[in-house]
């Protein structure tokens, strides 16, 4: 089954977090795929066969062979599980505790800050940068995106939890709404996330050509 090929379902825009964070594991691994962009203006993820394959109707995809499977987290961890190390790179930590934290860390994004998702969203980190100020709840968020950046960015290493894991592109996508939207980000977190942003896999997604944006339903 390993040897059966990869393929990533995305969006045409490449502005979706959940697709960066798959195509920057995938690039981690070293893992060769291919990439089908899903026309979401169009529906075609409401629509068989993609519907039907997905169960949930939604990018990022992974097919693996005949296998299909939605969901970033549960692609990272299947990719994890499916092509581990040492034959590939870990792109989750190997230690227990350091494990769980990155798990709770990229839980949390996806799961949290909606204010921040809504109000700057990754559209503003691509195309045209937001001009409306973070409304109360907004400024909420950003503020304990920053708290928390602040309690587990290390002072002496490049990387969360010694080495690179998938948890600091999580972060450092995130992060990068505020940067790149010009709202004050303490030193340290913004050389984190600027040193993260250099990564080659992740500057293949940021380089990425993208089609003029349309809004999807």
């Amino acid at each position: 089954m390993s040897t059966a090929p990869l393929v990533l379902y995305g969006e045409p825009f490449w502005t979706s977090p959940y697709v960066f964070s798959c195509f920057v594991a995938l690039r981690e691994k070293r893992l060769s795929f291919s990439v089908e962009l899903v026309d979401l203006a169009g529906g075609a993820h409401r629509r068989p066969p993609f519907l039907d394959r997905t169960l949930t109707g939604k990018v990022p995809a992974l097919a693996h062979g005949d296998f299909w499977l939605a969901e970033s987290t549960a692609i990272i961890e299947y990719l994890e599980e499916v092509f581990p190390p040492p034959a590939h790179p870990a792109v989750l930590p190997m230690e227990p505790f350091a494990r769980a934290r990155a798990r709770q860390v990229m839980a949390w994004i996806r799961s949290d800050l909606a204010a921040l998702r809504s109000e700057r969203p990754t559209t503003t980190m691509f195309y045209e940068r937001a001009t409306a100020p973070l409304s109360p709840a907004g400024e909420a968020a950003a503020a304990d995106l920053l708290r928390v950046a602040a309690a587990i960015v290390p002072a002496t290493s490049p990387h969360l939890f010694g080495t690179w894991s998938i948890a600091d592109a999580d972060l450092t996508f995130m992060l990068h709404r505020l940067l790149a939207n010009g709202h004050a980000v303490p030193a340290r977190i913004a050389e984190y996330a600027a040193a993260q942003w250099q990564r080659p896999s992740v500057r293949e997604f940021v380089d990425r050509r993208r089609e003029p944006h349309r809004p999807h339903e």
